[in-house]
C-alpha cells in the first residue's frame, strides 16, 4: 500500500487554509456584534434595521477571500480538497460559534 503524501498534504493545507478563513471571518463577526451591542446599549441605534450594520459587506469579504484562495492555490481545489476547505471554514468558524456558547454558559451558572 502507498501512501499518497501530496494528496495528505494538499488535504492538510487545504483545511488549515480553510479554518484560517473561517475563524478570521468569524473574529471580525464577533467584534462587529460587540461594536453593535456597545451602540445598542448606548441607545445610539437608530432603527430596527441598523442592528448588524455591515454584515453584508463581511460576507461578501469572506466570499472574495475564498475566491482569492481558489486563484492564488489552484491546486487545493483539484480532486476533491476544495472539500477540505469547505470543512476548514466551517471548523474555523465553528470554533468561534463554540467559544461563545461556552462564555455565555459560564455566564448564565
Amino acid at each position: 500500500m502507498q501512501i499518497d503524501f501530496y494528496h495528505i498534504l494538499a488535504s492538510a493545507t487545504a483545511l488549515g487554509a480553510g479554518a484560517l478563513i473561517g475563524f478570521s471571518f468569524g473574529t471580525i463577526q464577533k467584534a462587529a456584534a460587540r461594536r453593535n451591542q456597545q451602540l445598542q446599549s448606548d441607545g445610539q441605534l437608530k432603527s430596527g434595521w441598523a442592528v448588524m450594520p455591515g454584515s453584508m459587506r463581511r460576507v461578501a469579504y469572506l466570499l472574495v477571500a475564498l475566491a482569492g484562495v481558489q486563484f492564488i492555490c489552484p491546486l487545493l481545489f483539484t480532486n476533491g480538497c476544495q472539500w477540505w476547505v469547505s470543512g476548514g471554514v466551517v471548523v474555523g468558524y465553528g470554533a468561534i460559534l463554540l467559544q461563545q456558547l461556552r462564555r455565555r454558559r459560564a455566564a448564565g451558572q
